[in-house]
């Protein structure tokens, strides 16, 4: 066996020797250890987390797309979160990975589970349990406190947000694009149908379907009063969707200049910044109860 070999086994075994047993949102118990100093996040939300937390420096890898903070893209890539690459993650001698239940292949997770690297997985579905995440996150990292002072200033952020929008019944219809060709919308069970509903907003495209299709012709039929473009293809894309919008000039959005090009990391990362993407849709949705919340 090469020495590189038995150093990265005797650190894993030396760090387990120290490990407590927790269960993670998968209902899977996972022996963490009690200090874990050399972490690899496996999706760019937890990378958020992990820095909103103060503890970036304990990241040893993370995800490919993992670009925020700015102190993240200094950091080694293990591969994308729907195909990390096992080989770079053990290299670098994690003690924890820490994974998403959505996008991470199980597999892999067992494979890293089998070689004795923990791997303890959250699920984030709506802004409860992305505030959960962070929590548990927090005490894996022993810094509890900072969790909850973190979760604590989300949930006030959140109330005055929903304080501001009850003193308004006027829910305005919205459409959010967030796939070009073809276009692709959000359905009740999404993280930004949750947005857009706090917000004040009425998704025209709620239902069962997570992720429904349109075509041009049932998106002008909904006469949206806002569509929100926050499709990953961005830059000229951006523009181009707007403006083939802005060719239908009877639909209100476009009657109301009301077509807004959003980052959409603020929607579909379930972390921190989902707070700032609710005030931002509060700011678009009701500007005039924004003004409430600064």
């Amino acid at each position: 066996m090469a020495l590189q070999t038995i150093l990265v086994l005797f650190f894993i075994f030396d760090a387990l020797s120290l490990a407590r047993d927790v269960t993670d949102q998968l209902g899977r118990k996972v022996a963490v250890p009690a200090n874990p100093q050399r972490i690899v996040s496996l999706a760019p939300n937890i990378t958020e987390i992990i820095f909103a937390l103060g503890q970036g420096n304990r990241l040893a890898g993370v995800s490919l797309f993992s670009d925020y903070p700015d102190e993240a893209s200094d950091i080694p890539r293990v591969g994308s979160y729907v195909c990390p690459d096992l080989e770079k993650i053990i290299s670098l001698r994690p003690d924890l990975c820490i994974a998403i239940k959505d996008g991470n292949p199980k597999e892999t997770a067992m494979r890293l589970n089998s070689m004795n690297i923990p791997v303890y997985a959250v699920d984030p579905r709506n802004l409860h349990s992305v505030m959960e995440s962070i929590l548990e996150i927090g005490d894996i990292l022993s810094v509890e406190q900072k969790a909850k002072d973190l979760v604590h200033e989300m949930n006030a952020r959140i109330q005055r947000v929903q304080s501001a929008v009850a003193q308004t019944s006027h829910r305005p219809g919205v459409f959010c694009q967030i796939g070009a060709s073809p276009i692709v919308s959000v359905g009740a069970d999404t993280l930004i149908n949750e947005l857009i509903v706090i917000a004040g907003g009425k998704n025209l495209s709620e239902g069962h379907v997570s992720y429904p299709r349109f075509n041009r012709e049932q998106v002008l039929a909904l006469a949206p009063d806002i569509i929100i473009i926050t499709s990953m293809e961005r830059g000229t894309v951006f523009e181009n969707i707007r403006e083939e919008w802005n060719l239908w000039p009877d639909m209100p959005a476009v009657k109301n200049k009301s077509i807004f090009l959003i980052d959409s990391d603020l929607f579909d990362r379930a972390g921190p910044r989902m707070v700032d993407g609710l005030e931002l849709l509060l700011e678009i949705i009701h500007p005039e109860c924004f003004e409430k919340v600064q």
